[in-house]
């Protein structure tokens, strides 16, 4: 019987392929490749109308404003979090999970008739880039909520680098596939597509809900199991999410460290948008452009960008992720990636050419989407179920967006006026600053697993 309280079964092909890539017991294979699945098509979908979005406003706008909406952005998710947390304390997970998915899929078929009945989209892209990142946090907030829910910590530890391969696989196959599909369908009509795959999401999300409380309870009552079946059928108990992060030290330490960690990719973004933007508008007034708009050269950039980061994203998700569990333990992954940033931002701070820009990111949000993004939804596993929807959601959204606002305050005192080799280098200080969090968290960590009562697997970190 392993730690999820699932009667072993024999092993078949698609246990023994998985076991390539991490420890996977008999019957778990499924489950964990639908959830992949699932995170698949909702990263494939964002990937296209994340494009959508920068080409738009970068285009129109130009990257100081891009940063000033992330303030915007940031107040919004206060009410957001809050209706969240009420729906959530109302509805099952499954329902939860469905409504808010198919608000957002409403907004699209919105977005994309709008274009289509004659409203240029420069006059909605403002509306339009707040929208989708407050899509962005929300749903994957949720998927990742849903996910801790049904695995016990060291099942989570397992699993998760499979499922979030499939975010991985997912973001690569949406910016790859955006240049053709924009070709045949246009650029806003591609958000049509986004929308139909998202609407196959929340079916997906119902099969697993149904398949993992049909096979708890079919594992019978002498299985000693996370939560009772019924238990997750009914409502979230009442709370905020902000309420809970602030009452434990742990959560706010984490709601804090996902701050710094999205300020300094934001910073990074930002360094980024401004050296691409600044090379395109210099070929087009040279002529070197090929015929080509600012915009389409924006656009295909960040298409080429995001295909090599997805694919260095697929590579360490696919073979190093679980490896580093396994050997070092959750605690190190957390230390991983503010230590690229910390050493990438230096090689900056000496020279912005755009090349190096370019493939520094790369690495650095490759093992954001892949390393660290399994990492941080790991270290939830410890946390209650309240915690586990509420709290991070509001870490996921709010504070993740927090460190957009203060991105945005740091651009409008003091980033456009100063080349961004200085900007690399207020970003290594925050570096400093974000390993010393890590530091805590993973103290704080340690105080959680001497309180952990129920008997675990010996596995590291």
């Amino acid at each position: 019987m392993n730690e999820r309280g699932f009667v072993k079964k024999r092993s078949g092909f698609l246990h023994k392929l998985l076991r390539l890539f991490t420890e996977v017991y008999p019957g778990e294979g499924i489950t964990a490749l639908l959830l992949a699945l699932n995170i698949f098509l909702i990263l494939g979908a964002y990937y296209i109308i994340k494009i959508v979005r920068d080409s738009s406003i970068l285009t129109e706008w130009g990257p100081e404003t891009k940063s000033y909406l992330y303030g915007i952005i940031s107040i919004l998710l206060i009410f957001v979090i809050k209706v969240f947390s009420y729906v959530s304390s109302k509805v099952p997970r499954q329902k939860l999970i469905a409504w808010v998915t198919l608000f957002f899929i409403s907004n699209l078929v919105l977005f994309s008739f709008m274009n289509l009945f004659g409203i240029p989209f420069s006059t909605i892209s403002i509306i339009f880039f707040i929208w989708a990142s407050i899509f962005n946090v929300v749903v994957i907030a949720q998927f990742w909520g849903f996910a801790n829910d049904i695995y016990t910590e060291a099942a989570g530890k397992r699993l998760f680098p499979i499922i979030a391969f499939g975010a991985t696989f997912g973001a690569f196959v949406g910016s790859y596939a955006f240049k053709p599909l924009e070709k045949w369908m246009g650029l806003y009509q591609l958000l049509l597509v986004s929308a139909a795959v998202l609407g196959f999401c929340v079916f997906l999300t119902y099969v697993i809900h149904k398949r993992e409380i049909k096979g708890k309870e079919e594992a019978g009552p002498k299985v000693p199991l996370k939560l009772d079946p019924s238990e997750k059928e009914k409502p979230l108990k009442r709370g905020g999410g902000f309420k809970l992060v602030f009452k434990k030290r742990y959560l706010l330490y984490i709601a804090l460290f996902v701050l710094f960690l999205n300020l300094i990719n934001t910073n990074g973004g930002y360094i980024l948008d401004r050296v691409i933007k600044n090379r395109a508008v210099e070929a087009v007034q040279a002529g070197t452009a090929g015929g080509l708009s600012v915009e389409q050269i924006i656009g295909s950039f960040y298409s080429d960008f995001y295909m090599i980061m997805n694919l260095m994203a697929m590579f360490i998700q696919l073979f190093l992720v679980s490896r580093i569990f396994k050997w070092f333990g959750v605690r190190t992954a957390v230390f991983i990636l503010p230590f690229i940033a910390l050493g990438g931002y230096f090689f900056i701070s000496l020279g912005a050419s755009l090349i190096l820009v370019k493939w520094i990111k790369s690495l650095e949000n490759g093992t954001d989407y892949s390393l660290m993004n399994t990492t941080r939804h790991a270290l939830f596993l410890r946390t209650t179920r309240e915690e586990k929807y509420k709290a991070k959601a509001a870490t996921d959204t709010f504070f993740h967006r927090a460190g957009d606002v203060t991105h945005s305050l740091i651009v409008f005192l003091w980033a456009q006026f100063i080349l961004v080799e200085s900007f690399a280098k207020f970003n290594i200080v925050m570096a400093v600053v974000w390993i010393l969090l890590g530091v805590l968290i993973v103290r704080e960590h340690k105080k959680l697993s001497k309180k952990q009562t129920q008997p675990q697997p010996a596995e590291k970190g």
